[in-house]
């Protein structure tokens, strides 16, 4: 059994994902900056760092199996990047357009459209993608009254289709909401993914007019389909970030290809007991894994039994290399996304060469498809060859792909996005509160809680080494 030693308080971050390597150098910088005595200890289950971000470097080309950039809202991760010191290698995207695949035929997102909702409405009304009765419906929200529903949360689809009508909603909105929340906008909860959709109708009643009376700058940042999104990633791929984590972790013991079974009070410390027959005594721990693999730490407690109420959805990624003559040059998209009322596995795709020129050697094309989604997930369990020639199929009625791919890299993510259902909000509250009148020095944070996005990921991890630090030394 490892124990703290009397001058040093030690904490443990169970997780080497993005979240619980953020956790770490931040508790790591915090205590060397103010002389903190302080161990930490970093336990992974697995033989590798990152959790979903994965960079392949084949080829000359740079694939990712996860996500391949972010979008910094509110500047967290310019500062985690500037923390590290490898601003230098941040690249910002190519500008370019998102088209959108409903009722079997290809359309251009409407200029404008911020998370789908119209702001230029000369653009959305000219466009093809929607009938004029579904315009005019749409149109409708600039009059129709605030929501009278009391209750502290609803279903994100059944709000939105309120304001917009059935068809906006179905050929626009939804499929690009949902390549932000990879869900059903109709079980996902308002408060929890879209707070601010709630508040802009209660200062502005109409989102049309909200979208058009938030600050530009945020409309380009939060805008799926806007050609001007500053997505941000790395020269030689997002795995950069996990790599200069691990290199600055230099004071922090990281345990790989150890697992925490449980977790169980002693005196006033908090004991882990691990797979491989040891135990980590810890004066504060945070877990930054997977909810229902938090929840099994503490089965034999019965403890957070409400996280298993937190639904995943299974996906998976599909990456084919061509030769740049076998892609249509007369599609000149950057992105493409599904609607629900199309008949396609793939629910998007990205052509990565032109969002990310380096990503790619001159004169080769790099694709980047999704498939999977909440409620439709069986093609994930298909062979990887099934799955190309799914994909090339789907691909194959949108824009003509000549010839097989070069290689194809399929990565599959078995219930691996969780899905903020309607009372998340409420439920996680209840699940910390639980946590914190047991074990008041342990910490939940990751993406099954408050955001799914690397941004989201690493506030968490900020807050929760700030207060740990505050409880141990203040």
């Amino acid at each position: 059994m490892i124990d703290v030693t009397e001058q040093k308080q030690r904490v443990a971050v169970i997780g080497g994902g993005i979240t619980g390597l953020t956790a770490a150098f931040y508790l790591q910088q915090e205590a060397k900056e103010k002389k903190l005595p302080l161990e930490i200890v970093l336990i992974e289950s697995s033989h590798r760092i990152g959790g979903k971000i994965q960079t392949v470097r084949k080829e000359n080309f740079i694939v990712e199996r996860g996500p391949d950039s972010y979008i910094d809202n509110n500047n967290s991760m310019a500062k985690l990047v500037k923390d590290l010191g490898i601003e230098d290698q941040l690249i910002r995207n190519e500008a370019g357009q998102t088209f959108i695949t409903a009722n079997e035929k290809l359309y251009p997102v409407p200029a404008g459209s911020v998370l789908g909702i119209p702001t230029q409405l000369s653009s959305f009304l000219t466009s093809e993608i929607v009938s004029w009765s579904g315009k005019i419906r749409a149109l409708c929200d600039l009059w129709i009254p605030r929501s009278r529903v009391r209750e502290e949360d609803q279903p994100l689809g059944k709000f939105i289709r309120r304001r917009f009508g059935k068809e906006t909603v179905e050929n626009i909105i939804e499929p690009l909401l949902s390549g932000v929340v990879a869900g059903d906008i109709d079980q996902l909860s308002l408060q929890s993914t879209f707070p601010k959709f709630m508040k802009m109708e209660k200062e502005y009643r109409s989102l049309i007019t909200g979208m058009k009376n938030t600050p530009t700058d945020l409309i380009i940042k939060e805008s799926v389909g806007n050609k001007n999104r500053p997505f941000r990633t790395f020269k030689n791929g997002l795995e950069t970030l996990i790599e200069a984590l691990e290199a600055r972790l230099v004071d922090t013991t990281i345990l790989k290809s150890v697992k925490v079974e449980s977790i169980a009070k002693t005196a006033h410390q908090v004991t882990l007991s691990l797979n491989n027959k040891s135990s980590i005594a810890a004066d504060a721990v945070i877990i930054a894994t997977p909810h229902l693999i938090t929840q099994k730490m503490f089965a034999k407690q019965q403890l957070l039994q409400s996280l298993q109420q937190i639904p995943l959805t299974t996906v998976a990624t599909v990456t084919m290399a061509f030769p740049i003559h076998a892609i249509d040059e007369n599609f000149t998209g950057t992105e493409l996304v599904v609607a629900r009322n199309s008949d396609f596995s793939i629910t998007a795709c990205s052509w990565t060469h032109r969002k990310w020129p380096l990503a790619a050697p001159e004169g080769y094309a790099l694709l980047k498809s999704y498939v999977g989604r909440s409620g439709d997930e069986a093609i994930v369990d298909l062979s990887d060859s099934e799955i190309e020639k799914v994909v090339l199929q789907d691909l194959n009625r949108v824009t003509p792909v000549e010839g097989n791919p070069i290689f194809t890299v399929v990565s599959r993510w078995k219930e691996a996005m969780p899905q903020y259902t309607v009372g998340h909000a409420r439920r996680l509250e209840a699940a910390k509160q639980e946590l914190n009148e047991h074990y008041p020095t342990l910490k939940l944070i990751g993406s099954s809680y408050e955001g799914t996005s690397l941004p989201d990921c690493v506030d968490q991890a900020r807050n929760a080494a700030a207060e740990i630090l505050i409880n141990l030394f203040e």
